[in-house]
């Protein structure tokens, strides 16, 4: 495939992608993590905040993908078109990375939903029976995939149908029992819950929505299977629209069918619990199925994006060549057995995890950000200097903003995520940073440009400090 040009996937597959990877384990969770942070009010105003600044990164997506369509793979390819190689490669290991923990997430969730009803066994989904079964699944789809791509999409695709219906029902639940009353109740905080400033509710909030907009550029990632270039950017805002709005309406209606407390206290996935408030025990086990479905479903999407940046970071020298092999289905197969392997380690290490759930939530967040950040600096550097430009002027002035509200957004998640997962991410980043010397040795290169060299004592600086706080008991997993 790295030969020749290859177009398999529809606009419908394509946004299937977008809405397969978004649709994932986080809008399962949204009642619960809402409702323990804020009321009403304060979802409103982060739904703003986060649909504003996901908005503008995926118009950036789009600009990219019209503008330089010579750029495969996005994501890591516009990082190192604008920054160099060792910012290209850390978007590049980033993005993997941040991968990789979101698909552990998921384990974790399948586990803590079959906890649901089998506590003594699955618990939290980090008992030892739940990291088996997480290992055994890992396993079993690793060997599916490495049949060939275009069957896992097109299971993707079905799949993605079939999980939006219980978000649609448990949505139409909600409405049916709206209570106005209710949500006027919740709307400034209800009774019940701890007071919080404003500022603090929305805040406890923002980790959780960067991380139900992951996926937002599964139509980047996948550019080169695309059978027309410009369904890309299209992918990407369809996309967008649809999950943003079964997001919100997943937010805020429960607020309107039980006290805020009540919702805040539910287990996870907390929209089973939620619905169990309105409907009963059935609901529960309803939102329980289209949990399992839409998990395994995402993981899939996810394990198909890991091997694919890896792939396409190693056939363009960003990694190591090992990375660039593919088998007889056009699997690249080593970046599969690597993603997997990780992904395994860190399954069991939810073992020793105090609250395994939202750890690797707020992980997978944070560590993707840096290549969010890196793309809408790219976005702001194409605008500027006019390439691709040429027959559309007019577009440079717009697109550029675009790309500076998308920088802003970003930085902004940084501050909100704390200095302790920023320095996690680091602790990631430094033994990462040995397939960058790896890849380049084989090209016989220089390691590191001299901002780069700052760009890498930085990141040691910060790792190092991270494994201090580690060590020390400072920062806990």
């Amino acid at each position: 495939m790295a030969d020749r040009p290859v177009g398999k996937l529809s606009l419908f597959s394509l946004t299937a992608m977008v809405v397969g990877s978004m649709v994932g384990a986080g809008i399962f969770n949204l009642p619960g993590r809402f409702a323990t942070a804020t009321g009403p009010f304060g979802a409103i105003i982060a739904w703003t905040i986060a649909g504003t600044g996901m908005y503008m990164l995926a118009r950036v997506f789009q600009a990219l993908a019209e503008k330089r369509p010579d750029i495969d793979s996005g994501v890591f390819a516009y990082a190192k078109a604008g920054f160099g190689d060792y910012m290209g490669f850390l978007s590049a290991f980033g993005y993997w990375l941040g991968s990789c923990l979101g698909n552990v997430f998921y384990w974790v969730l399948i586990g803590s939903t079959l906890g649901r009803f089998f506590p003594e066994i699955f618990g939290d989904g980090s008992s030892a029976t739940a990291i088996i079964v997480s290992l055994v699944g890992i396993w079993a789809f690793h060997f599916m995939i490495l049949r060939g791509v275009e069957q896992a999409t097109f299971i993707n695709t079905i799949v993605t149908i079939a999980k939006i219906v219980p978000l649609i029902v448990a949505i139409i639940a909600f409405v049916f029992f709206f209570h106005y009353a209710q949500f006027s109740e919740n709307f400034f905080g209800g009774v019940g819950m701890p007071e919080k400033t404003l500022v603090a509710q929305v805040r406890d909030t923002m980790l959780i929505t960067v991380f139900v907009f992951l996926g937002i550029e599964g139509a980047s990632v996948y550019s080169r299977f695309a059978k027309t270039r410009a369904d890309v950017g299209s992918a990407t805002i369809l996309g967008f629209v649809a999950v943003t709005g079964l997001m919100v309406a997943v937010t805020l209606l429960p607020y309107a069918t039980a006290p805020r407390a009540a919702i805040a206290g539910v287990a996870n996935p907390s929209l089973a619990g939620a619905l169990e408030l309105v409907v009963g025990h059935w609901g529960a086990v309803f939102i329980s199925i289209g949990v399992l479905v839409s998990v395994l479903g995402a993981y899939l999407a996810w394990s198909l994006i890991c091997a694919e940046v890896l792939f396409a970071a190693a056939r363009s020298q960003d990694m190591p060549k090992l990375f660039a092999a593919q088998n007889s289905n056009r699997v690249p197969a080593n970046a599969l057995w690597l993603t997997n392997i990780v992904v395994s380690l860190f399954v069991v290490s939810t073992y020793w995890s105090r609250d395994a759930f939202n750890f690797m939530l707020d992980m997978t967040s944070v560590t993707s950000l840096l290549p969010y950040l890196l793309v809408a600096g790219y976005g702001v550097l194409l605008a500027r200097s006019g390439k691709g430009y040429e027959n559309a002027p007019g577009e440079r002035r717009r697109d550029m903003s675009f790309a500076a509200v998308a920088i802003v957004y970003t930085l902004f998640m940084f501050v909100a995520a704390g200095l302790k997962y920023v320095l996690l991410v680091a602790v990631l980043f430094v033994p990462g940073t040995i397939l960058y010397v790896w890849a380049r040795r084989e090209q016989n290169a220089r390691l590191f440009a001299p901002v780069e060299m700052i760009v890498f004592a930085v990141t040691l600086a910060a790792g190092a400090i991270g494994a201090y706080g580690l060590a020390t008991g400072l920062i806990t997993p």
